[in-house]
């Protein structure tokens, strides 16, 4: 075990402790009743020694003269370094595995999985599909529509559909839509999406002399956005009502703003890049979110990246108090994480 720098290896035992009690139960702990949950063979003097020793490092506050200490943000930040996530119970794998499994699309397993995290955990389950050019290319659709409109619909080999409507300043006929479909589909159906981009990027420009229909007409539809994913990731958000019930410290003003927040699908989206930077399949925590936003002090997020097979980047996370039971949420996220990572049956 490695030590926190400055604490013995007592005072870090006792670290813990006050913190998993704080955990569950959110009331300020004395010497007395550590010293009884503890079972210890230790005093509640020397208890009480140590505990003052932790106060003037900075783990401990005492919120009232009278009252016992509670484990402050910097405690939080040591408790969850000597922690791993564990394996969850066989009965709840084997649950959360029959849910996603029910799902048909890569789509509706990311949204599933954000209802998971929040029955689970009883916080905010969050999750987000990032659009990504590695993703292949199943088919295209073309569709004329009224007012010189194409509605374009993108379909990748994961199952995402993804439609966007284009104003032109020509019309296009349907006939002349059904051969640029079935040029781009014979040629490009397998390739990743940025791969594919830049091909036809170079045949356009090598046969621009040659002035080729096909590849004029693909030209147009080509710089409204052909073969591309718009950039703006699928939210999905569950749970938040359940931050409501809880003593986050916060005016009624206060928790205005962070509900206002957490409606931002571009604040919510700023969150999970800031705090999810490591690589696919590895937990980050970040406990106390003020740098993000003020509302959010005593709020921690817990979540990963995942590559999943078809190329497509998905970030899950668990919003919820400090005092939240880390090792659940931690042992949730994983598990969807494995769920999404591996193969469909």
């Amino acid at each position: 075990m490695t030590f926190e720098e400055g604490l013995s290896g007592r005072a870090e035992d006792i670290l813990r402790s006050i913190v998993r009690a704080y955990i569950e139960t959110g009331e300020p702990l004395g010497s007395r009743t550590l010293s009884k949950l503890r079972n210890s063979a230790l005093s509640p003097a020397s208890i009480r020694n140590v505990m003052a020793d932790l106060a003037d490092e900075g783990y401990l506050a005492q919120p009232h003269t009278s009252a016992g200490r509670v484990p402050t943000e910097k405690a939080f930040r040591f408790y969850v370094r000597s922690l791993t996530a564990k394996p969850m119970p066989a009965a709840d794998r084997e649950r959360v595995s029959a849910q996603m499994n029910q799902e048909d699309t890569v789509e509706a397993r990311i949204e599933c999985s954000s209802r998971i995290l929040t029955d689970l955990t009883r916080n905010v389950g969050i999750a987000a599909a990032m659009p990504a050019t590695s993703q292949e290319l199943e088919q295209i659709e073309l569709l004329t529509l009224s007012e010189k409109r194409v509605l374009m619909i993108l379909v990748t080999r994961d199952r995402m559909v993804r439609n966007r409507v284009v104003a032109l300043d020509e019309a296009i006929s349907q006939d002349d839509l059904n051969h640029l479909r079935n040029y781009v589909n014979h040629n490009f159906a397998g390739w990743k999406l940025g791969d594919a981009r830049r091909e036809l990027l170079r045949r356009i420009e090598e046969e621009r002399a040659a002035y080729d229909a096909v590849l004029q007409r693909l030209t147009i539809l080509y710089d409204k956005g052909l073969l591309e994913l718009d950039g703006n990731p699928r939210i999905h958000m569950e749970g938040a009502s359940n931050l409501v019930g809880l003593d986050l410290h916060l005016t009624r003003e206060r928790m205005r703003d962070l509900f206002r927040a957490l409606e931002e699908k571009k604040r919510v989206v700023e969150l999970l890049d800031r705090f999810l930077e490591q690589s696919s399949g590895e937990l980050g925590i970040q406990v106390g979110l003020a740098d993000a936003h003020p509302a959010m002090k005593e709020l921690s997020l817990i979540g990963l990246s995942v590559n999943l097979p078809g190329g497509l980047i998905a970030r899950i996370a668990v919003l919820g108090p400090i005092r939240m039971n880390y090792e659940r949420v931690m042992s949730s996220v994983m598990q969807i994480g494995r769920e999404l990572a591996g193969p469909r049956p």
